[in-house]
C-alpha cells in the first residue's frame, strides 16, 4: 500500500530551490511528524512521478537522500520504506521526553537505576555541593516505537522530590521538576561525539566503536541553585541537535 497517497505533495516550479529537495523536504517532514510511519511503503516512482508531473530521475533523487540519510530503506521484493524519523533537537532548555511526544514519536522509557550515592568529583563540582554528598543517581533508557534512541544519566541534590521510579518511566524527569514547584529557569551545556563502548553499543542497539552524540547538562532553578545535572549518550542516526546563529556585524 502507498502511504504517500494521502499526503498533500507538491512542488513550486518556480522556486530556486530544486525540484528533488522540495519533494524530499516534504517526506522527511511527513515522517517527523508521524503521517509517515516506520515500516510503511512509499510506493511506486513511477506513480509518484505521475502524480506530481515530475521525472522520475528527480523523485529518484529526492528518495535516494532520504536513504542516505537512514530514513527510508530499499528491500529487494518489497520496496522502499520508512525506517525511522530523526528527532531534531533544539538547543534550549527541553527534556528529550517533550521533544519526541512534540516530533509525534510516542516515548517510552525503562528506568536502569534511582539510586542514592556519593557524588563523584564531577558531579559535585556541577551541583556545587561536596564531593561524596549524597545525590540522587537516576539511569533512564529512552526509546520511541520499540527503538532505543538515548540514554540519559541524571544527578540530582537529595530532597528536592520524590523520584517515583514509576513517575520516571511514565513521564519526563523536567515535567516532573514543574509539578514539584521548581523553576526551571537555564542551563549550561556542552555536545560532543565519541565512540560507543560495547556496553554502550549493547544498550543502544549500535556495534562497538559506532559513533555516539554526547551532552552535559547542568540546570538551575530561578534563584540560581543547580538541580539537575546529566549526562547523555544518543544515536546520532536517529537525533540531531539544531543550532540558530544570529550573523552580527
Amino acid at each position: 500500500m502507498d502511504s504517500t497517497a494521502s499526503l498533500e505533495l507538491g512542488v513550486d516550479r518556480s522556486s530556486p530551490v530544486p525540484l528533488y529537495f522540495q519533494l524530499s523536504q516534504q517526506l522527511e517532514a511527513a515522517i517527523e511528524r508521524g503521517a509517515l510511519t516506520p515500516g510503511s511503503l512509499l510506493g511506486n516512482e513511477i506513480e509518484l512521478a505521475a502524480r506530481l508531473g515530475l521525472s522520475r530521475p528527480t523523485v529518484r533523487q529526492a528518495i535516494q537522500s532520504l536513504v542516505d540519510k537512514g530514513l527510508l530503506v530499499r528491500r529487494r521484493g518489497v520496496g522502499t520504506q520508512v525506517v525511522h524519523s530523526q528527532v531534531k533537537r533544539p538547543l534550549e532548555l527541553s527534556s528529550l521526553y517533550d521533544d519526541l511526544e512534540a516530533a509525534g514519536q510516542r516515548p517510552a522509557t525503562e528506568v536502569l537505576a534511582n539510586v542514592l550515592e556519593p557524588a563523584p568529583a564531577q558531579v559535585a563540582a556541577a551541583l556545587q555541593i561536596a564531593e561524596g554528598a549524597q545525590v540522587h543517581r537516576i539511569e533512564r533508557l529512552r526509546l520511541t516505537h520499540g527503538e532505543p534512541m538515548a540514554h540519559l544519566c541524571n544527578y540530582l541534590p537529595t530532597g528536592l522530590f520524590d523520584l517515583d521510579s514509576g513517575q520516571l518511566a511514565a513521564t519526563g524527569l523536567y515535567r516532573m521538576m514543574r509539578a514539584a514547584g521548581i523553576t526551571l529557569h537555564s542551563a549550561r551545556q556542552s555536545i560532543g561525539a565519541r565512540a560507543a563502548t560495547a556496553e554502550e553499543g549493547e544498550r543502544l542497539d549500535e556495534p562497538p566503536g559506532a559513533p555516539l552524540l554526547t551532552m552535559q547538562r547542568t540546570t538551575f532553578d530561578d534563584t540560581g541553585r543547580a538541580v539537575e545535572y546529566g549526562t547523555h549518550t544518543y544515536r546520532p542516526s536517529r537525533y540531531s541537535f539544531e543550532f540558530q546563529l544570529l550573523v552580527r556585524g
